[in-house]
């Protein structure tokens, strides 16, 4: 008896292990594949990331092509050069025409700063964001004028020094993220004599709260000027602002005096440094730097002159070409991930300092909520470095894994899709090249040979097809399925595909002409002046296959009341994509909840 129920114990006992063995295992590779789609997604918003930003390279390339061909530019369309370059060329007026005739009215509950500045103001800004208050127009301008007044005597790189009882703590881009910021403080402390901070560029655009951001940096560093250090991103530039959102938010919380509060902006930005160089060992600088990296050259730079990464610096007098031409070759570009100069000292430096770079990224969610983590970094001196990271945690942060991977995984596939249709005819071109016996089908290779050639999004499209494309039982690709589901809405259906793949494609760069020239932010253009803007930006970027007389017919189109204007901004509302399954999927997800 004894034995026989040892036996059937250690039977028992086996069997749960194997039990146990399986479910790990299958638990395991589950995780696995949940990670390997993690990673998918977040492949594809990097790597159309990176393609926005060599368009933002594209349309820096066009104003270089409008100054160099000022004079044949100035003759055919004096009115369109005029308004494209006037917002650069203008005179901040005098402090008092901004601020003395804004009066704060005592219905106003938010915060009230008092100058000279104090923690106090500090602390009562991050509440008063916190309770979702927005500062006075006449507070915020306030703001500015003082912020740039100190900056204007600061040099090009701020020195610090640091000690093992005093360090600093060094924060990268917010974008506008202010539970970021928020989360940080409360880790680390507010800013203060004791307790110093950098803040590495980037303060806004993407994120709602940009504005708000900007004013704890700039009320801290007025505060505390030796203690907090702010260097200028890539995203401090009013071009950049067009694009990314933050001119929409300042017009959206200012509409009376957002474009005021947006002109200071466009001079104050030119003001910040550009970089901080701790304990004479370390360089903070944003973007990071190149071989040909000179800091001599950084050092002599008159950084006022460089209004926007997208634009060659320009004088005040109007002399646009003279300028271009003096300048041109030996200006830094500062862009993510790229810093070019004049000169290049990379040969004084040995091998083993190269790769010594760390790159710290200070907003949470940056894709999708769940999909990164913040951090920063606190450095003192003869110490090891030492990294914080983070994450804000909202509703949807606390989804099951596969939840979160799902909707990741959604809007990653959303916009790659969206990048897709925008380039149908070119695709379609390529898929035909391939087909040689005319069927409709592609091999998996092929297809995503196509995709990379006309994309260039460096994705792996072999693995992404299931999700793109439909695959018959012997592997082969319905190329034209790469269109499914999804289409680009446009005004009239007459208009060429051609023509509005193109407007769709090259919308954001349009837009962002469009405001330069919509100095009164009316969203009204005329009809001549979009003509103009047209025909320059096709010639610059060679689009084929569209007559003037498409573009003509399209702008009549939109001109409804006939008055001779168009409004752009609902003219390029018009391009937005509809996703057919975005129908079926909410209709799976109710599905599966009744489950």
């Amino acid at each position: 008896m004894g034995c026989g129920s040892s036996s059937m114990k250690d039977k028992k006992s086996e069997t749960v292990l194997k039990a146990a063995l399986i479910i790990q295992n299958w638990y395991r590779r589950y995780r696995a594949r949940l990670k390997a789609r993690q990673h998918y997604a977040l492949t594809i918003f990097q790597s159309i990331e990176y393609a926005d930003e060599q368009g933002q390279m594209q349309l820096s390339n066009f104003f270089s092509f409008m100054l160099e061909n000022y004079a044949l530019v100035c003759e055919q369309s004096p009115q369109l050069i005029r308004r494209l370059f006037e917002s650069t060329l203008q005179d901040i007026k005098d402090r008092q025409d901004y601020v003395a005739l804004i009066d704060v009215p005592d219905s106003y509950d938010g915060p009230r700063l008092q100058f000279p500045l104090t923690f106090t103001d500090i602390d009562l800004l991050i509440e008063a964001f916190k309770q979702q208050q927005i500062l006075h127009a006449h507070y915020v301008l306030e703001v500015l004028f003082e912020t740039k007044k100190i900056l204007k005597q600061m040099p090009n790189f701020t020195h610090i020094k640091t000690s093992p009882s005093k360090g600093i703590t060094i924060c990268g881009d917010l974008h506008g993220k202010l539970d970021d910021l928020f989360l940080i403080f409360y880790k680390n402390g507010l800013p203060s004599g004791s307790n110093p901070y950098i803040f590495n560029g980037d303060f806004v655009d993407r994120g709602s709260n940009s504005m708000e951001i900007l004013m704890i940096l700039f009320v801290s560093f007025l505060v505390y000027p030796n203690d907090l250090h702010l260097n200028r991103g890539n995203h401090e530039d009013f071009m950049m602002n067009m694009r990314y959102g933050f001119t929409r938010e300042v017009l959206y919380k200012y509409k009376l005096h957002g474009k005021k509060i947006l002109q200071i902006l466009e001079d104050l930005y030119t003001w910040l440094p550009i970089g901080t160089i701790i304990d004479n060992e370390i360089l903070v600088i944003h973007g990071g730097i190149s071989e040909s990296t000179d800091l001599n050259l950084l050092h002599r730079l008159e950084r006022n002159k460089m209004k926007s990464v997208l634009m060659p610096p320009m004088s005040v007098n109007g002399n646009l070409t003279t300028d271009l031409k003096k300048n041109k070759g030996g200006v830094p570009v500062a862009m993510h991930g790229r810093l070019r100069a004049s000169q290049s000292f990379s040969e004084q430096l040995s091998k083993n300092e190269w790769g010594q770079v760390v790159t710290v990224f200070s907003a949470s969610n940056y894709y999708e909520e769940g999909s990164n983590r913040g951090a920063y970094i606190k450095l003192s001196s003869g110490m090891t470095p030492r990294f914080f990271q983070y994450q804000v945690t909202k509703a949807t942060c606390m989804r099951p894994l596969h939840q979160r991977v799902d909707a990741m995984e959604c809007s990653a596939i959303r916009i790659l899709r969206e990048r897709i249709i925008a380039r149908k005819t070119d695709l379609i071109r390529a898929f035909q090249l391939q087909d040689y016996t005319k069927s409709g089908k592609l091999s998996k290779t092929q297809w995503a040979f196509s995709m990379e050639k006309t994309l260039g999004l460096n994705l792996p499209w072999r693995s992404l097809s299931s999700h793109l494309v439909k695959t018959d039982k012997d592997g082969n690709i319905d190329y034209m399925s790469s269109f499914q589901d999804i289409r680009i809405e446009k005004p009239v259906k007459e208009i060429q595909s051609t023509l509005v793949e193109t407007l769709y494609r090259y919308r954001s760069d349009l837009q962002i002409i469009f405001n330069i020239m919509d100095s009164d932010h009316s969203g009204l253009i005329s009809m001549e002046e979009f003509r103009a803007m047209w025909r320059l930006f096709s010639l610059h970027y060679n689009v084929e296959h569209i007559d003037d007389s498409h573009v003509d017919e399209l702008a009549s189109s939109m001109d409804f009341n006939k008055d001779g204007s168009i409004d752009f901004n609902e003219f390029l509302k018009a391009f937005y994509v509809v996703h057919k399954f975005d129908k079926l999927a909410k209709s799976d997800t109710t599905l599966a909840e009744q489950e």
